[in-house]
């Protein structure tokens, strides 16, 4: 049998393995009580009722705009302290121990700070998400630069490049594929970063839809918003690939 190109492979490969996964949410949801663990049939009900309906829309875009802003926002205070981290060997001995540390506070514990400091409502959420962000996109980027050939980077100076055409002919680039994997994991931490900070500090997304379903007692509700959140975070993350796929492509025939 002929091998399957790298495109079909990956439209296959997730379809079966979304199969297999529905198979045994049949089986599970089979010996449970509807009330514990609602089958698929009714989740997507649920779901088609809800977007026909039009009922979830607006919290959607209000979670939407949280996790993006948040992740932007994470990503403006990383990428410039990832630069002087990579740039300066005393900058990154004296701040690594202290971000390190930062990463033992967990999300949940922040947010009542946040509240006390800012107050309710869209701002403090976002926060929450850049704070949740901010690490794995500093590491990513940390990391992408110091992978960057020093041949290259050395050739680069020869040429009588400066430290910014550097930075944006030389290091950027190459260091864009990790750069967009930490991307890929700041977005759906800042998801669920922007949910936790509904469900801590109110708001008028789907955490605060979540709290509703849940004391309202539907699971099949709760399944549905759950799923949408994830459509959310595979959307993202399946388009920072394509621009992550796209990017070595370029970057092969340059």
């Amino acid at each position: 049998m002929s091998q399957l190109s790298p495109q079909r492979r990956r439209l296959l490969a997730p379809a079966l393995f979304g199969l297999l996964l529905l198979v045994v949410w049949l089986l599970a949801a089979s010996a449970a009580s509807p009330l514990l663990l609602p089958g698929p049939g009714g989740v997507l009900t649920r779901i088609v009722e809800d977007a026909v309906a039009g009922t979830l829309w607006p919290y959607l875009a209000v979670t939407l705009a949280e996790a993006i802003g948040g992740c932007l926002l994470g990503a403006l205070a990383a990428l410039p302290l990832a630069i002087a981290i990579h740039r300066s060997a005393w900058f990154s001995d004296a701040v690594q121990p202290f971000l390190g540390a930062t990463q033992a506070i967990p999300a949940i514990a922040l947010a009542p700070l946040l509240v006390l400091w800012i107050g309710y409502g869209l701002v403090p959420v976002v926060l929450l998400c850049a704070l949740i962000v901010f690490f794995p996109i500093l590491v990513a980027a940390v990391t992408g630069l110091r992978m960057v050939d020093r041949e290259v980077v050395d050739a680069a100076r020869l040429d009588g490049a400066g430290s910014l055409a550097l930075l944006r002919h030389v290091e950027a680039p190459l260091a864009l594929p990790s750069l967009l994997g930490g991307f890929k994991n700041g977005f759906a931490l800042s998801v669920t970063g922007a949910v936790v900070g509904e469900m801590v500090m109110g708001g008028s997304g789907l955490g605060t839809v979540l709290t509703v379903q849940r004391d309202a007692v539907d699971t099949a509700g709760m399944f549905a918003t759950i799923a949408w959140l994830c459509l959310i975070a595979a959307g993202a993350y399946s388009l920072i690939a394509w621009w992550e796929r796209r990017s070595a492509i370029v970057e092969s025939l340059t």
